[in-house]
């Protein structure tokens, strides 16, 4: 396994908690919206991720010689939330049903800064892991001297 492989490998792991951090921020920033394009309340998306195959854009010459099966991670899908939205009672709201309940999104504030600390430790993890790649390249440059 080379170190520039390695790289490819950190970049694919910092690659997913920004999408993850994206749509926990954009779910953050409409937990109040009631009313959206495609109707009803916007829906809480969900990021799945999954293991994919690594190659090295750096080493892509050396792929075809050497198959080192270096797995990283990447975003599969977004899934959106089936559940309910929640109900307000709201009659002078423009939004309210004929009983005057409001639709608004499904969102726990709590669990997606729970999500986003996560995606945040996630992508520092991975520069730190980077930064000691390129230390070991450039001390192998050294050496080299």
């Amino acid at each position: 396994m080379s170190l520039l492989s390695v790289l490819s490998v950190s970049a694919s792991g910092m690659s997913a908690p920004r999408r993850c951090a994206e749509l926990r921020v954009e779910t953050l920033a409409t937990s109040e919206t009631t009313r959206t394009p495609e109707g009803g309340p916007y829906r809480r998306k969900d990021v799945v991720f999954a293991s994919a195959s690594q190659t090295s854009p750096f080493g892509a010459v050396f792929q075809t010689e050497m198959d080192t099966g270096i797995t990283g991670v990447e975003v599969s899908s977004v899934v959106e939330d089936t559940q309910e939205p929640d109900k307000r009672y709201m009659p002078g709201h423009p939004d309210a049903d004929k009983d005057g309940y409001v639709a608004y999104p499904r969102v726990n504030p709590a669990e997606d800064m729970v999500d986003l600390i996560g995606a945040q430790r996630g992508f520092q993890g991975n520069v730190a892991a980077m930064t000691a790649i390129k230390d070991m390249i450039m001390r192998s440059i050294d050496l080299l001297k």
